[in-house]
């Protein structure tokens, strides 16, 4: 646990800290979450309350309009009773969670993460420690989902041997993955997932314009080189100072365990053991990646989908997951047969065991963050408050600087509502990439703009699907950090990556660079 006679007892964080762990825990929040949109989409539903479809229409030609939706209506109510069991399991983050960290938890328990990171952080320059964390965690967004599983985690313990606090490391590794979430050094799968989406919205204006899925490739890698620093500072100087010296809580060896013995507390046959496992480990994960590399490059094979354009790497991409785990449970396997921590193969299922019993807590948290989100998105109030909120933008006439700042605000707020960045831009992209068009602003630049939004505001909300995640691996080092202290935490990354972002923005389009290759910041409506 956390010295307590640090900084943290006092300041705003510190307010916002201790009222957020008083608050009830995580999962009765989200039962008490349900019961006000409950109430509120009843009052909404008899008010009248609806929005407009920007894009869809009835089968008569009429504009199709969106009604709040009672949830104490017959129909809701069946819904939620009789679609219990696949709510749950359908919760998009739970296969990613649980198919990764069985994997993992061979490679942790064998003995392999703490080998790897020790040796890794000894020859590691310690004042690097904090950007090659935060680095890998927006470089590690091209692994999609997994990244929240495998690199945060991992940050905790790469703190945790370098003797830091570990919770500092996954704050940065948070702030990274999902704070940075759009950032990055190269185009992935969310680049060919939100331009789909805005080739769509263009299309009502434009039916000639193509996406590229490079289109933000230039602004996405200055937004990792503008994130970087922001988060090396802030772990260094702000969060760490304030979390205070880490004490392992009495009986808790977990600190050590992961951080890996020192060569002055093992013997010469262990270290011999830990180094032909290491070897081991090292060629069979070769022999994993270089299968992975075998099936995306060659004609006919299975993790390429040829002739389709963007997205001829999709299944590359979304088979990341199932790579890290075969990654983590052979590598660990091979290390432990090798260093004597796996003698037979029920040790392999002894570790995944231990591993699910580990996410015990976040199985809870996600059943009621599951029905909640469920629940919010049957009575349409999330659908409704975008498009209301993108209209006030688009009557406002504002000068183009400040619109483009209203536009990553509005991202940021419904972002804390609503946390899937492909869902969202689905609903605001019909309304946002055409007015911009018609003001002279890209669909490129518009792309961008909602990127910023979208991934600042990730980390404070309890609606991301990963959030509760993230406070179990937080308490896996300190067992009394809350709600709140992970609010408290994040809530720094979050308004600076916010304000850096809308800066750059605003530079960008006053300046007219490249957003990528032969992709500008402006547009012009070729008139009929």
């Amino acid at each position: 646990m956390s010295d307590p006679q640090t900084s943290r007892q006092s300041g705003i964080l510190a307010h916002i800290e201790r009222a957020g762990n008083r608050l009830p825990d995580p999962a009765f929040i989200f039962i008490w979450l349900m019961l006000v949109v409950v109430a509120i989409s009843v009052l909404a539903s008899f008010f009248g309350v609806q929005a407009v479809h920007p894009t869809q229409q009835m089968d008569d030609g009429s504009p199709l309009i969106i009604e709040a939706a009672s949830l104490l209506s017959a129909e809701n109510i069946q819904r939620l009773l009789v679609e219990m069991p696949t709510t749950f399991t359908h919760f998009h983050p739970m296969g990613y969670v649980l198919v990764v960290m069985l994997g993992a938890g061979v490679a942790e328990r064998s003995g392999l993460f703490g080998a790897v990171m020790s040796r890794a952080v000894r020859r590691a320059p310690m004042a690097l420690l904090t950007p090659v964390v935060a680095l890998l965690a927006m470089v590690g967004n091209l692994a999609a989902d997994a990244a929240y599983v495998v690199l945060i985690p991992l940050a905790g313990v790469i703190f945790a041997a370098a003797g830091r606090h570990p919770v500092a490391g996954i704050a940065a590794g948070f702030a990274g993955v999902s704070g940075g979430f759009s950032a990055n050094l190269l185009p992935g799968q969310l680049d060919a997932l939100l331009f789909g989406v805005t080739e769509a919205a263009v299309d009502t204006l434009d039916s000639s314009w193509v996406m590229n899925i490079a289109g933000n490739w230039y602004f996405i890698a200055v937004m990792t080189l503008i994130y970087l620093p922001v988060i090396w500072y802030l772990t260094d100087k702000v969060i760490e100072p304030r979390l205070g010296r880490y004490q392992p809580a009495d009986g808790d060896d977990t600190a050590a365990a992961m951080a890996g013995p020192t060569s002055s507390e093992v013997p010469e046959t262990i270290d011999e053991r830990e180094n032909a496992g290491m070897r081991r480990a090292g060629i069979t994960a070769l022999l994993v990646i270089l299968a992975w590399v075998a099936m995306c490059f060659a004609p006919g094979t299975p993790l390429i989908n040829e002739g389709a354009g963007p997205a001829t790497m999709q299944p590359f991409y979304q088979s990341l997951v199932a790579g890290f785990f075969i990654l983590f449970l052979a590598s660990g396997w091979a290390y432990g047969s090798a260093s004597g921590s796996v003698k037979s193969h029920r040790d392999v299922v002894r570790m995944m065991s231990e591993a699910m019993a580990d996410l015990s807590y976040y199985l809870v948290l996600a059943f009621a963050a599951a029905h909640f989100v469920a629940m919010f998105n049957w009575s349409n109030l999330g659908l409704i408050f975008a498009i209301n909120g993108a209209g006030v933008i688009q009557s406002a006439n504002l000068p183009l600087p400040i619109l483009m700042t209203l536009i990553i605000m509005l991202t940021a707020s419904i972002n804390l509502f609503i946390g899937s960045a492909s869902a969202k831009w689905a609903l605001l992209a019909p309304v946002l990439v055409p007015m911009l068009m018609l003001l002279g602003i890209s669909p490129e630049m518009a792309t961008a703009a909602y990127r910023v939004g979208d991934g600042a505001t990730n980390i404070i909300t309890p609606l991301m699907p990963y959030f509760p995640l993230i406070l179990t691996f937080c308490q896996r080092w300190d067992r009394n950090f809350g709600l709140g202290s992970l609010a408290a935490t994040m809530i720094p990354y979050s308004i600076w990556m916010l304000v850096t972002g809308m800066i750059l923005a605003v530079i960008w389009v006053a300046a007219g660079l490249p957003l990528g290759p032969g992709v500008g910041t402006t547009y012009e409506l070729l008139q009929p």
